[in-house]
C-alpha cells in the first residue's frame, strides 16, 4: 500500500493542532455532567486488549448499562451472552479497557480509558440482579480519562433519523451467517427458535 503514513511527525503535519475544548474536557474522574451522561446511556461498547488480540462489544440494560460505584469507579454487569468470554479472557489478562457510552437520540456520545478487574462478590452480584437473576461476574472499572466525543461522527452516520435508516429486511440472518461458515448448520431453525431461546435467557 502506498501513501501510508510512518511517524508521529508525519501524522501531526496533516493534522494540525488539538483544538482547546478537545484536551479540557478530559477528567480523570465523573463531573456532574459526565455522571448524568453515564446515567442516561443504556448501551456501551466496551473495548479490550491481551496478548491473542483486540475485542469490542456491546453490552447494555434497561435505562442505564453502568452502576457508578464513586467518582473514580463504574461497574458493568456480565449478563448471559455466547460464552466466548473473549473480553473477560483479555482484562483477566490486561486490565486496560475503554468504553463507549450511546445515547439514544443524541449525538453526544462519552468515551472512557481505564484499568478493569472482574468480580464475582456476592453482594455485588446481587446488587446487579434483573428480573431475579444475577450477573455471574461484573467488570469493576477504574477511571484513568473521560471526555465527551464529538458529535460529528453520529451526525454524518444519521443514526437517529429513523428516516435514513436502511431497510434490513434483506439482511442475513444469524442462522444464514452460520450456514456459510458451516454448510450442514440448520440455520433455519437456529433462526426460529432464537427469540424464544433470547426471551428465556436474558438475564
Amino acid at each position: 500500500m502506498t501513501g501510508t503514513i510512518g511517524t508521529i511527525e508525519d501524522l501531526e503535519a496533516i493534522y494540525g493542532e488539538t483544538g482547546e475544548a478537545s484536551t479540557v474536557k478530559v477528567s480523570d474522574r465523573l463531573t456532574v455532567g459526565y455522571r448524568r451522561l453515564v446515567e442516561a446511556s443504556p448501551l456501551v461498547a466496551l473495548a479490550t486488549v491481551g496478548p491473542d488480540g483486540l475485542d469490542c462489544s456491546p453490552r447494555g440494560d434497561p435505562g442505564q448499562a453502568m452502576t457508578i460505584r464513586d467518582e473514580r469507579t463504574l461497574v458493568l454487569p456480565d449478563r448471559r451472552g455466547n460464552n466466548r468470554i473473549d473480553s473477560l479472557r483479555n482484562i483477566v489478562r490486561d486490565g486496560r479497557v475503554a468504553l463507549l457510552f450511546f445515547i439514544p437520540g443524541s449525538n453526544s456520545t462519552l468515551r472512557v480509558n481505564g484499568k478493569a478487574v472482574i468480580s464475582i462478590d456476592p453482594d455485588l452480584l446481587e446488587s446487579l440482579e434483573m428480573e431475579g437473576k444475577r450477573p455471574r461476574s461484573a467488570i469493576v472499572i477504574t477511571i484513568a480519562e473521560i471526555y465527551f466525543q464529538c458529535a460529528r461522527a453520529l451526525m454524518r452516520a444519521e443514526l437517529w433519523n429513523t428516516g435514513a435508516w436502511p431497510d434490513v429486511s434483506g439482511l442475513p440472518t444469524p442462522g444464514q451467517l452460520i450456514r456459510e461458515l458451516k454448510h450442514d448448520f440448520d440455520g433455519r431453525t437456529y433462526d426460529r427458535e432464537w427469540p424464544e431461546r433470547a426471551k428465556n435467557s436474558m438475564w
